[in-house]
């Protein structure tokens, strides 16, 4: 396993290393661009196989291939295993943006490596044409709100980004309301940037709903 804690390694007068992040940028640009139409799914890295969240990303993973996208994941284990054997089992494009520090599951028929999460993320972001949410803890979270940042200033044209399992994430949406959109920390159109749904087939409807291949 290589050094973790990268961020914090940064010293005075270590500046050339800004080099390897510039490097390593670069590297998925190059390598990402011809990947064609995708959509990147996020969630938790602890579920196991035998959970029901596990056999709907499968299954949602599955018929995102049979509808003509690429599936980007993180790499790892969890709700990125599970989409990537969903996709890959389904004959399709199975991506998986692996961090250095985790062990990369073995469903990802087209594996790139990153020393840097923020870097993964972006790749992440960048090259998706949709964003689903299954449940997830703090890495999942962290994901989804810098998509929605990035969808409210501009950043990224206003795709879908889906949060799958009303019960999951009702608590959260009804907070949102509640607080930063009572509060006017938020704009009523910043509600739009997020759609929940349970369903596989309803998620492809909402994806194709926006995203034309």
């Amino acid at each position: 396993m290589k050094k973790q804690f990268l961020i914090n390694a940064f010293k005075k007068g270590e500046a050339w290393q800004l080099f390897k992040i510039m490097r390593e940028f670069l590297k998925g640009f190059e390598r990402l661009h011809e990947l064609g139409p995708a959509v990147s799914i996020f969630g938790s890295a602890q579920i196991q196989p035998d959970d029901p969240v596990y056999k709907k990303t499968e299954k949602l993973a599955g018929l995102l291939v049979k509808n003509g996208f690429t599936v980007l994941t993180g790499g790892g284990g969890g709700i990125m295993e599970a989409a990537n054997k969903g996709a890959a089992q389904a004959g399709g494009t199975s991506v998986g943006l692996n961090i250095v520090e985790q062990e990369p599951n073995p469903y990802a028929n087209v594996r790139f490596d990153f020393n840097y999460f923020f870097i993964r993320k972006v790749m992440l972001i960048k090259y998706a044409m949709a964003y689903i949410i299954m449940p997830g803890g703090f890495g999942t979270l962290d994901e989804l709100f810098e998509t929605v940042a990035f969808v409210q200033i501009r950043c990224i044209k206003p795709l879908p980004v889906i949060l799958v399992g009303s019960d999951y994430w009702s608590g959260l949406m009804e907070w949102i309301k509640s607080a930063p959109l009572a509060e006017k920390r938020i704009s009523p159109q910043d509600m739009n940037i997020l759609q929940v749904a349970d369903e596989p087939d309803e998620i492809i409807r909402a994806v194709k709903k926006t995203v034309k291949i």
